[in-house]
């Protein structure tokens, strides 16, 4: 029963109720409406901190294969610091990240050994930072810090992706930023939740860091990640934000070209590998990878067609599609035969927005298992790669494995796992190494500007030498030359003082391929003063 005013006005008394008048009780919702995101974040971080630890602390580097790829990088850092520029002083197809990475590695390890791991877990930070962002205003905690360790792992385990746990090694690390970027961009198609702000400068940022890291690691992903924010700009809610990040990438390339100085000469590279390698992939190859990855590619069917059937938009049609053709597309262009690491990012993102979806059936409980379908996709390569990252953290702790015979790279160790053969052919090619290292100890002269007719050139990081101006990291027949196309020997033999012939190797038909090309041109300036049991010595006359 109403009580009446005191004041003698006739109108009923208004009383409040209690638990709208009880203190804190805002607080409270507010805290209830953002815990679940900063816990997501926080949980993404911490992610990225404790991997970067277990990659970094060890300070040394394991391997089981791909010695020489590994070997490229280091050679690449040690041209940093020897205060060369990527495609000013040296050649190369791949952005000038690929080789600034090891060298900040190197920088911060202080070793050699240390230069991939330390340069790695700079890039997991990175990528985690951008993940609390990206993910943490797009998702809920049970997809989003899935696909954030999925991600996230990606980057930092030292595996080429697709391959088995104890096949350890840095080659290729490329890669695994491209996937890593490209699948948190894919995130970005996602509109912010409703319960976060909109803040357009910072998915800017995000947006652009992300492609500018890929543009300038392996151009391919850059490439991709350029398109993705030019598709973008069809969304009207994601419109703005995607205008600017593509703004500040063209804003940053020209700042980076002011300092650089080697986009032309970068671009020259890039066109060389094409001619060699860039061919567009036959009918035969992509149903080749279709096959390989038939499992992955079925499980993203599923999302596809739910989303397709539920929320068939024009844009969803299209996301699907860049989801596909992007990672079938780089997938063929890898040296790399599994893992459509595309699947996993567009599939996260499909289950999160058929979840926010209207048009989902409420009343059933079928909905729910997704989740646990996108488990299917990508908890298996979490776990390998989760296995992977601490089998090279036990492996660098208790000091396994044979040393690399070269002074400088005192902190790489080859490990035998599980298959003896590939042990015993990179072991036979350190057993190279040494002999080339002691033959070069004994000429008269002091060594510098050292190239070798092979894959790649160990000598001039491993013994600390000068390195040579005008050539390349590496070299592989097929990929970067071939008869018909190959660096001009006047450009790459333009300082060297010494060439070292292998007998044996590492990858036979480069080294057969470069003796063709180039031996007229040898033999016309270079004087042969040396011969071992595994490589012959050239002198500049």
């Amino acid at each position: 029963m109403d009580r009446l005013s005191k004041a003698g006005d006739g109108r009923p008394e208004t009383v409040t109720p209690i638990e709208t008048a009880t203190p804190g009780s805002s607080q409270a919702e507010q805290f209830s409406k953002w815990w679940p995101i900063l816990g997501l974040r926080s949980s993404i971080l911490v992610t990225g901190l404790v991997l970067a630890m277990v990659l970094s602390l060890p300070g040394d580097t394991v391997t089981t294969k791909y010695v020489n790829d590994l070997f490229i990088f280091l050679d690449g850092a040690h041209r940093i610091w020897s205060g060369q520029v990527p495609n000013v002083d040296f050649h190369s197809s791949l952005g000038p990240l690929a080789f600034y990475i090891p060298a900040a590695g190197y920088g911060i390890s202080g070793t050699l050994g240390g230069a991939m791991p330390a340069g790695m877990a700079l890039v997991v930070l990175l990528l985690a930072i951008i993940a609390s962002e990206v993910i943490g205003s797009r998702m809920r905690m049970l997809i989003g810090l899935p696909l954030a360790v999925f991600l996230l792992l990606i980057a930092a385990v030292p595996v080429n992706p697709g391959e088995w746990v104890g096949e350890l090694s840095f080659a290729m690390f490329y890669n695994r930023i491209g996937w890593a970027g490209l699948g948190l961009l894919l995130v970005m198609y996602l509109p912010r939740r409703p319960d976060q702000p909109r803040r357009q400068i910072i998915d800017a940022v995000c947006a652009a860091v992300l492609s500018l890291l890929m543009l300038y690691t392996k151009i391919t992903y850059g490439l991709m990640a350029l398109a993705f924010l030019s598709f973008l700009l069809l969304d009207r809610r994601q419109l703005l934000w995607s205008a600017m990040a593509l703004g500040l990438v063209i804003l940053a390339v020209m700042f980076i070209e002011l300092l650089w100085k080697g986009s032309l000469s970068h671009l020259e590279d890039l066109r060389l590998a094409s001619s060699v390698s860039g061919e567009l992939p036959t009918m035969r190859v992509m149903a080749d990878v279709i096959l390989k990855n038939l499992a992955d590619i079925m499980v993203f069917a599923i999302f596809a067609g739910i989303l397709l059937l539920l929320e068939g938009r024009l844009r969803n049609i299209l996301f699907v599609g860049f989801c596909v053709a992007s990672g079938l597309l780089i997938i063929e262009q890898n040296f790399q035969i599994a893992g459509i690491l595309t699947f996993g990012a567009g599939a996260s993102v499909i289950a999160e927005l058929l979840l926010r979806s209207q048009a989902l059936p409420r009343q059933r409980p079928w909905p729910l298992g997704l989740p646990l379908l996108l488990g299917a996709l990508i908890l298996p390569p979490t776990a390998s790669n989760a296995i992977s990252l601490a089998m090279h953290s036990m492996n660098a702790v208790t000091d396994r494995g044979e040393r690399i015979a070269l002074p400088a790279f005192h902190g790489i160790r080859l490990v035998s796992m599980w298959s003896q053969g590939q042990y015993d052919f990179f072991r036979r090619y350190n057993e190279t190494i040494a002999d080339g290292a002691a033959a070069l100890q004994t000429l008269d002269t002091p060594v510098a500007r050292v190239v070798v007719l092979d894959f790649v050139n160990p000598f001039s990081a491993g013994l600390s030498l000068d390195p040579p101006t005008g050539d390349s990291p590496w070299y592989h027949w097929g990929r970067t030359l071939d008869r018909n196309h190959f660096p001009d020997p006047n450009e790459i033999f333009a300082d060297a003082q010494i060439i070292l012939e292998p007998k044996s190797p590492i990858e036979i038909y480069t080294a057969r391929g470069m003796r063709e090309v180039y031996g007229d041109y040898i033999r016309r300036h270079y004087l042969q003063i040396m011969q071992t049991d595994y490589w012959t010595i050239y002198r500049r006359r």
